[in-house]
């Protein structure tokens, strides 16, 4: 029986110094969009080809400590036949799984929508510990916007989480809660500082009303920053005082850890604002990425789809991985970063 104790060595091992997890849990739907990068059709080939040049390239656990995965990836294998989960464990990489279902609209609010997927997850937890998984991810959509977020999403948001939660914890598996507010618009970073600080602070309220154990999870939150259509873009320091602000009032400093999506910013920015945030020294969080696009990004356009190109398209996932584990420690330099 999986105890507290083992709960808290997860995080641990999620959390190291110098590392990050890897965001590799696109549904096969959402995968269309990445491979698109590399000019490629969503055919469940190459997904798999994708996902074994990014699990066996070389060195990389170096800076991984965990990899989120979708179900479909979760059984997947390499050519040889060795199941990924399998590949990740020997390299010291945790397997993580995405467990929420997508969201839908949410009636009554218009442009607010609820995330889904709490049917039979206790059941599919058992399934995926004995998969190998040891941590999860819920997220919820949270969009900035006129009248919105409302406190009444974010609520009921927060009781679909609490309830991911406490079953993941139950399982043995490390909750990661990732309530996204989104990147793209045209607010101002104040105003994505108010929707974060107000989504965290709701967040946290329930899942301790609901005695979710806090050392026990990790948060992935977006980074406080101005919208991408906004007339004056948010600089590092400026994303990086408001990220620990928001923290600082709305995150209690028994939880595990804390990750940052990249959220649509580009590999660069998202490393950049990752150093100006670890500039500002230690916090009561250890804190590190947890990147999709912005590690995946160059490694597609490298690959595309080419067998010849795998070795460095490897070389290039390898690298932009250390460029964000040197950010994470505060030791990332722009200027090398071509």
């Amino acid at each position: 029986m999986t105890t507290r104790t083992d709960l808290y060595t997860i995080v641990s091992q999620l959390m190291q110094p110098g590392k990050g997890l890897l965001a590799a849990d696109e549904s096969d739907a959402t995968a269309e969009k990445r491979l698109a990068l590399a000019e490629l059709p969503n055919s469940a080939g190459n997904r798999q080809d994708f996902r074994e040049l990014l699990f066996t390239a070389p060195g990389v656990e170096e800076f991984l400590s965990g990899a989120i995965l979708f179900d479909s990836t979760m059984h997947e294998s390499t050519d040889k036949g060795v199941p990924f989960v399998d590949v990740l464990i020997a390299r010291g990489i945790v397997p993580g799984i995405k467990v929420d279902a997508g969201n839908s609209p949410l009636p009554q609010f218009p442009g607010e929508v609820l995330t889904e997927g709490l049917d039979h997850l206790g059941t599919r937890f058992k399934e995926y510990f004995e998969l190998g998984a040891r941590f999860a991810k819920w997220r919820g959509v949270i969009s900035i916007g006129d009248g919105i977020p409302t406190d009444e999403m974010l609520e009921l948001n927060a009781h679909q989480m609490a309830a991911y939660s406490l079953l993941a914890q139950e399982a043995g598996i490390v909750p990661i809660v990732e309530p996204e507010v989104l990147f793209p618009g045209s607010h101002s970073i104040r105003e994505a500082e108010d929707a974060t600080t107000r989504t965290l602070a709701i967040l946290f309220k329930v899942l301790a009303r609901y005695r979710v154990d806090l050392k026990g999870l990790i948060l992935k939150s977006s980074m406080v920053l101005a919208g991408d259509t906004h007339e004056t873009q948010s600089t590092p320091d400026e994303v990086a005082a408001a990220t620990l602000r928001t923290f600082k009032l709305s995150v209690p400093r028994e939880v595990g850890g804390i990750v940052f999506l990249s959220g649509g910013q580009t590999p660069k920015r998202a490393t950049e604002n990752l150093q100006a945030i670890a500039s500002y020294g230690a916090q009561p969080w250890p804190m590190t990425f947890s990147y999709s696009r912005a590690v995946q990004e160059p490694v597609l356009t490298t690959w595309q789809g080419k067998p010849e190109n795998i070795p460095v398209a490897q070389k290039v996932f390898y690298n932009r991985l250390k460029l964000n584990s040197l950010a994470q420690q505060g030791k990332y330099d722009s200027e090398k970063d071509k």
